[in-house]
């Protein structure tokens, strides 16, 4: 029975190997395709560990026949190459900076990265779920809308400041629209800058299909208008701000990125100001209205968005999906932008991310970074793992490059001025 056991085991070890290595494109198997693929990628190192060290004991005791002893060997070669996968993010990562800043753009850091700071923090990844830090406070629930819990905020600090003037992120969680909340998603970004004396604020937004888009847009405007008026209170500098989000939050921190002060996503508030520094989205929906050649954009918007999310059908709202798709809304002033997405993402294909940076790169006339991620699935970010670390990372260096060029160039305007 035992044998039996450990044969099922290793059954279903290979198929999720096989699962995240080569995921299928298939549009209806997508979403468990991503669940199974997410998670085996992202713990591909304790799950290597757990198949040998789970054949080792069995074979040991001698119930490991030949069948599950060659799926075991399968599956720990396939783990090993989806573990180099992670590994090598570190330097795709590093590349996609230079690429799209420059050799010297760490002559703007505070000071380059050590070999001990850019390695893989083994330490911390081995229980990837404890994401505490005693360096960072949160103060929760801060209302910035009168939606009651859907307009809450919670914003992280270092624990002995910052005093004044910290720059500061906004993170805009995920969840399709239609689920999801603001202590689940970028917790590892978050914490990490807050201890390096940013000041972030992670916030909820009213969901559909409860509510319709645009709900969800126009509450992230009305977060933004909100830091601009109090994050002062909390250290941080209303003059500077970074905007951050996974899937639908990549998709409206990139939307709201790109439309600075638009009174058709502030009514109410039309004379507040919603503009942004810079943007890092992570594998956002930048096609919202099928206007590309993706056929799985034009499945997002006939068979979800126009049922769940809009509500209403895209021939009879065309204004309402162009409108809220970032790629139409590129201009030449569109803020920095640091895009990232997964090459295996099966929720938001790749090609999403490939558009919108064609576009940023033809109109803007700001920077654009591209990170492709080799091996990466849809919500790689999630928990702390060997690509998140290195993503984590990178995404601080390019901030801390954007914070510190930002307030060079100020200096500069200033002392021209005078």
């Amino acid at each position: 029975m035992r044998s039996v056991s450990y044969l099922l085991r290793q059954i279903v070890t290979a198929a999720l190997t096989a699962n995240a290595i080569r995921p299928s494109r298939n549009p209806r198997l997508s979403i468990p395709t991503f669940a199974a693929g997410w998670l085996t990628t992202e713990l591909a190192p304790h799950l290597l560990a757990l198949t040998a060290t789970d054949t080792a004991v069995q074979t040991a005791r001698g119930k490991a026949g030949l069948a599950g002893k060659t799926l075991a060997a399968a599956s720990v070669a396939g783990l090993g190459y989806t573990l180099y996968e992670s590994t090598k993010v570190r330097n795709v990562v590093e590349d996609a900076l230079v690429d799209g800043l420059g050799l010297d753009y760490v002559e703007q850091l505070d000071a380059a990265p050590t070999p001990a700071e850019l390695a893989t923090p083994w330490r911390k990844l081995v229980n990837p779920f404890r994401m505490r830090d005693e360096r960072v406070r949160v103060d929760r629930d801060i209302p910035f809308t009168q939606y009651g819990a859907r307009g809450h905020l919670d914003i992280y600090r270092g624990v002995d400041g910052p005093a004044s003037g910290a720059p500061v992120l906004l993170q805009v969680h995920g969840g399709g629209w239609t689920i999801g909340r603001k202590d689940q998603q970028g917790i590892p970004l978050m914490q990490h800058l807050a201890a390096k004396g940013w000041v972030c604020v992670s916030i909820n937004y009213r969901l559909a299909p409860r509510d319709a888009f645009p709900a969800q847009i126009i509450d992230v405007k009305s977060a933004i208008a909100w830091i601009k008026e109090h994050i002062a209170e909390y250290g941080g500098d209303p003059g500077y701000l970074a905007i951050t989000g996974g899937s639908a939050g990549g998709h409206l921190s990139a939307l709201a990125a790109l439309t600075p002060n638009d009174p058709a996503y502030q009514p109410g508030f039309e004379d507040a100001d919603t503009s942004i520094d810079v943007a890092v989205p992570h594998y956002g929906v930048y096609d919202f209205a099928g206007v590309t050649d993706l056929p799985e954009a034009k499945l997002l918007r006939d068979h979800f968005l126009s049922t769940r999310i809009v509500q209403r059908p895209y021939q009879d709202a065309r204004e309402v999906y162009e409108a809220a798709t970032p790629i139409l809304r590129v201009t030449p002033d569109a803020p920095d932008f640091f895009v990232i997405h997964g090459r295996t993402d099966t929720l938001v294909p790749v090609g999403h991310a490939r558009h919108f940076v064609a576009k940023l790169r033809e109109e803007s006339k700001r920077s654009v970074v591209y990170a492709e991620l080799p091996g990466a699935q849809h919500a790689f970010d999630i928990f702390p793992s060997v690509r998140s670390a290195h993503v984590v990372r990178a995404v601080d260096r390019y901030l801390h490059w954007h914070w510190n060029t930002t307030r060079a160039a100020h200096r500069a305007e200033v002392s021209l001025g005078t």
